[in-house]
């Protein structure tokens, strides 16, 4: 009899999961997710793992699993604690011949994939294709080959175009290890671990729940049924609304959505409806995902130093008060605080945002790019380590890329994306009453009037900011 232990982590689904489709012919199957309490403590850089939103959204999609599960004649057993102890402790207890889960790239859950190995000793640990796009086999060069530069790694991997066939989820799965039933519980609430319960905020870019079924949903509506991915191009540098972008990343991110599906579907739109710049760019922005994984898979822990993956790069490596401000949407630049403000209230902030924000912190606030990154690993619904780390690396001129770095002005930002400062006034309420003209500049009201805004002054307006001063100023 075969009998398998199959470990979920960032793979919240049954849908195209390989792992699962490798425990289809078991006799009997344990699916199992481990949630580490140590997630939920402050790292080395300040912030948590896994702070308030994520967590929220992880239940969710936990909930969601176990539901998917239970139509298919099983169940999902989530356990607080460390997976090397855990696991080994229920293979022992319930006779488990093999361990099946998805493969990790990120240094921290490879280590921890290989402290599980060496404690099951002989009962054999396999790892099956990852989250990714792309299988090690289909690149298109060795891994240590590939371009260091966006473009030319698009360029390579658009010239050996895959198609792709995910696999659907199974109707019936095995039945669970006699006895494991009497260790299901139900799963804890966020107050249980700690964290509160967040408040629902009607003006969130991301209303949605976790889980695969609204991930397919999200999925359907976005390419079917809206086809607001017809209009992509246009759009994806919005900042208010669900509809400026897919918002596929939160599901993509913990695995509740299979990339190879949103791949598929987007492949079979072009085919129904045809291509037109907007589905190319969804396609590309896949591929930013794609090219910051196999970067992370390259280089590995070099990504999470100071200088990342320049020896030679000097980027700001100080924390001081003005980390603080930034973090608290107080730094008396009206849009950085808006994006830090939504971040913290919803768990989420447009693509725009994150440049504009992670520039000011870098380029202008001169503080370590480390700690924006694990600000935002803690809050972001949609955090992966390849991409956050990736893009503050990127944006901290410590990347891959030959490029010192990309220095944003966040007042023509300002100026370009939020130009009625529509977006200044949904998160900071405190300028509302500013004149419309003034919201993104109120440095330049008296400090008598900021005072009383109880809003914080700019001390040091930037020379290349002139052009974009209010022009009676």
């Amino acid at each position: 009899m075969r009998r398998v232990l199959l470990w979920f982590k960032q793979d919240l689904r049954l849908d195209d999961h390989p792992a699962l489709q490798a425990a289809r012919g078991a006799d009997a199957l344990l699916p199992v997710f481990i949630l580490d309490p140590a997630q939920l403590q402050p790292g080395p850089l300040g912030s948590r793992g896994l702070g308030v939103h994520r967590a929220r959204f992880l239940l969710e999609s936990l909930a969601a699993l176990d539901g998917a599960l239970r139509q298919r004649g099983s169940h999902l057993l989530v356990l607080q604690g460390r997976a090397e102890q855990l696991i080994p402790q229920l293979v022992t207890r319930f006779n488990l011949q093999e361990v099946l889960t998805l493969e990790e790239i990120a240094p921290q859950e490879r280590q921890q994939l290989q402290q599980v190995r060496a404690q099951l000793g002989s009962v054999a640990l396999w790892e099956q294709t990852g989250n990714g796009l792309l299988r090690r086999d289909q690149l298109p060069c060795p891994v240590a080959e590939l371009p260091a530069v966006f473009t030319q790694f698009r360029t390579l991997v658009e010239q050996g175009l895959q198609v792709f066939q995910p696999q659907p989820a199974p109707d019936y799965l095995p039945h669970l290890p006699e006895g494991s039933e009497a260790l299901l519980t139900p799963l804890p609430t966020l107050s249980q671990l700690g964290l509160g319960e967040p408040l629902s905020v009607a003006a969130s870019a991301f209303p949605f729940s976790g889980g695969e079924a609204a991930a397919s949903a999200r999925l359907r509506d976005y390419l079917w049924d809206s086809q607001n991915v017809r209009h992509y191009k246009d759009t994806r540098n919005g900042m208010i609304g669900s509809e400026y972008s897919s918002k596929f990343s939160p599901w993509l991110a913990n695995g509740s959505l299979s990339p190879r599906r949103a791949m598929a579907e987007l492949r079979r739109h072009e085919s129904q409806f045809g291509r037109n710049d907007s589905t190319y760019w969804l396609w590309v922005e896949l591929l930013w995902r794609e090219f910051f994984r196999w970067t992370l898979v390259r280089h590995g822990s070099a990504l999470f130093r100071a200088g990342g993956l320049k020896a030679t790069a000097r980027a700001p490596q100080q924390v001081d008060e003005r980390f603080q401000q930034w973090r608290q949407g107080r730094t008396g630049m009206p849009l950085v605080d808006a994006c830090m403000r939504e971040l913290a209230a919803t768990g989420f902030m447009s693509n725009r945002g994150r440049q504009v924000v992670a520039s000011y912190l870098v380029n202008d606030l001169q503080q370590d790019w480390r700690h924006g990154a694990a600000w935002f690993e803690e809050h972001l619904l949609d955090y992966d380590p390849a991409s956050n780390w990736g893009n503050w690396a990127y944006l901290a001129g410590v990347g891959s890329d030959p490029r010192h770095g990309r220095l944003f002005n966040a007042l023509r930002q300002a100026r370009q994306y939020d130009p009625d400062a529509a977006y200044v006034s949904l998160w900071l309420p405190e300028l509302r009453n500013v004149p419309p003209h003034l919201r993104h500049t109120p440095f330049l009201l008296s400090q008598l009037q900021l005072k009383a805004l109880n809003y914080p002054r700019l001390e040091q307006i930037p020379e290349t900011w002139q052009p974009y001063l209010p022009s009676a100023a």
